[in-house]
């Protein structure tokens, strides 16, 4: 089996927006091609898969192993019998094909249909395919105003997304790679509302000591609040989460906090809640009970019987709003074989007792949840409404989650 490249260890560093998708950087001859590889690791940096074509002026400038160092991957200068341009811009082959930098020769012969480099072959399958393209233009200022160039932008205009270059001292300068990110990110869901929101979580379950050896727990993975996690890393949120000893392994792009009990969950949400947040997700499945007088040694394995007294866990829920009153609230509610009606009205009760903004709500006592715990059908919950998410997958189920936080924040 082949080893990581090492430049991979990046991936999904600075967040989770990009993650699973494929990428085309397309690197044509302009002295801005230096900045393509900042480009390409800021990409790589929110998840992206990123295959770099670079043009012969291009690599007249960097060679070839510098894109291949900073992406893992081979880098497209040629177009051979393997078929290179069918294999990253035939139908659904990527996601995505950035020109960055883009020339006016580059652009001219994508607007005239002319394939006689590598990069031009890649752009005329991409677009001929519907693969979204995205031009970042970098020429002199009198090539830009130059006829035939504003003619060829008209053409493509409908076509492709143009990133209007900067004019700085008779140039259209490229746009920084952070600008380009940004449209990046945009177009595959980073929210303009979300972005910059801090946004505090808790997820998976707690356990309880009996003794050294033996503990209380509960079947939650904390799939569902590494997920809500990952979600609002993608929509540009500073995210931090407040993670028991759930089985998926945490996002990338969020700070961690790890716990184990009910009581270290709650010191660390009230420590982390000595700074302001926006929104505050409680997904964690905490312990109701836990044991009243813990054993400090290991109980004797050969007793026939044990008696257990336990003792409530406070609802750190309830205190949050009597520490940041303007934040927003979101609760969980999970039931087991009741009424969607009284489900509702439960989700209710719990935003009058613990002032919630928001309460997600869902039957786990159902014969679909227990055979396939992956899918999930839950309702949002408020004062006034309430929407069913439908029957998904939990990937969709925290999109739906945020969806409903989103149109609610101001």
């Amino acid at each position: 089996m082949s080893k990581k490249h090492p430049s991979l260890d990046i991936v999904s560093s600075d967040g989770t927006g990009l993650a699973g998708k494929k990428i085309i950087l397309c690197i044509s001859g302009s002295v801005a091609a230096y900045k393509s590889i900042e480009l390409a690791r800021l990409l790589m940096r929110h998840g992206a898969d990123v295959i770099c074509v670079a043009s012969k002026a291009a690599t007249d400038l960097i060679k070839p192993s510098y894109f291949k160092w900073a992406t893992g991957n081979q880098v497209i200068t040629k177009l051979t019998g393997d078929l290179e341009h069918i294999k990253v811009a035939d139908y659904k082959q990527s996601d995505l094909i950035i020109v960055y930098p883009c020339t006016a020769n580059t652009l001219g012969k994508l607007a005239n249909g002319i394939d006689d480099t590598p990069i031009s072959t890649v752009l005329s399958v991409g677009l001929g395919s519907k693969i979204p393209i995205i031009i970042a233009l970098a020429m002199h200022q009198a090539m830009y105003e130059n006829p035939a160039v504003i003619n060829n932008v008209e053409f493509l205009k409908n076509k492709v997304d143009f990133i209007s270059p900067k004019f700085i001292e008779g140039k259209a300068k490229a746009a920084e790679p952070e600008e380009i990110l940004d449209l990046i990110l945009q177009k595959f869901g980073l929210s303009p509302v979300l972005k910059g929101k801090k946004v505090l979580i808790t997820a998976g379950p707690t356990i309880e000591y009996i003794d050294p050896v033996r503990v209380i727990t509960n079947q939650s993975t904390g799939k569902t609040g590494v997920l809500l996690a990952s979600e609002f890393v993608s929509a540009g949120c500073q995210v931090t989460l407040i993670y028991g000893p759930g089985t998926e392994a945490p996002p990338k792009g969020a700070k961690l906090i790890r716990v184990q009990t009910s009581g270290e969950m709650g010191g660390a949400l009230r420590k982390e809640m000595r700074q302001k947040w926006d929104i505050i997700i409680l997904a964690a499945a905490i312990s109701d009970y836990t044991p009243e007088k813990p054993h400090r040694a290991k109980i004797n394995s050969d007793l026939l019987r044990i008696s257990l007294k336990l003792k409530r866990v406070p609802k750190m829920i309830n205190d949050v709003k009597k520490i940041q009153r303007d934040v927003f609230l979101v609760g969980f509610k999970a039931e087991a074989n009741i009424p969607k009606r009284d489900l509702i009205n439960k989700a209710r009760e719990k935003i009058v007792q613990s002032d919630c903004d928001l309460v997600i709500a869902n039957d786990i006592g159902t014969k679909r949840y227990r055979k396939n715990p992956d899918y999930n059908n839950v309702i949002s919950v408020d004062s006034k409404t309430f929407k069913e998410s439908g029957w998904k997958n939990k990937s969709k189920i925290v999109k739906f989650i945020r969806n409903e936080i989103e149109k609610r924040i101001d």
